[in-house]
């Protein structure tokens, strides 16, 4: 079984669970941003934005750099390599079960 080597699967998947923070982390994806740029791309206010980007880091999944007044948001991918190697684990299982089962099938 895969192992989680510094954050929870279960915090990572918690976080990545909300349409607000999977769009954070698909403009992050593209590039780093200020939470100045980042907020007015979602219709909700300033503290949520912060309670958001707040689940976001404490799942590892982003951290914030101070620079002077502003806060720049960048992606931690070494949490989303953490889940990609669980969900490799259980997508080889599966298809070696089915490729088992056809081939049990077939006979």
């Amino acid at each position: 079984m895969v192992k989680c080597k510094t954050h929870s699967l279960d915090s990572i998947f918690s976080a990545l669970s909300d349409p607000t923070r999977r769009s954070m982390i698909e403009r992050l994806s593209r590039q780093s941003l200020t939470v100045e740029k980042l907020s007015p791309s979602y219709p909700i206010s300033a503290p949520a934005i912060s309670k958001h980007l707040k689940v976001l880091e404490k799942a590892g999944l982003i951290h914030r750099i101070k620079e002077g007044k502003r806060v720049r948001v960048e992606l931690r991918k070494k949490e989303f390599k953490t889940a990609q190697e669980w969900f490799d684990h259980h997508k080889k299982f599966w298809s070696e079960a089915f490729d088992r089962l056809e081939e049990h099938l077939s006979t």
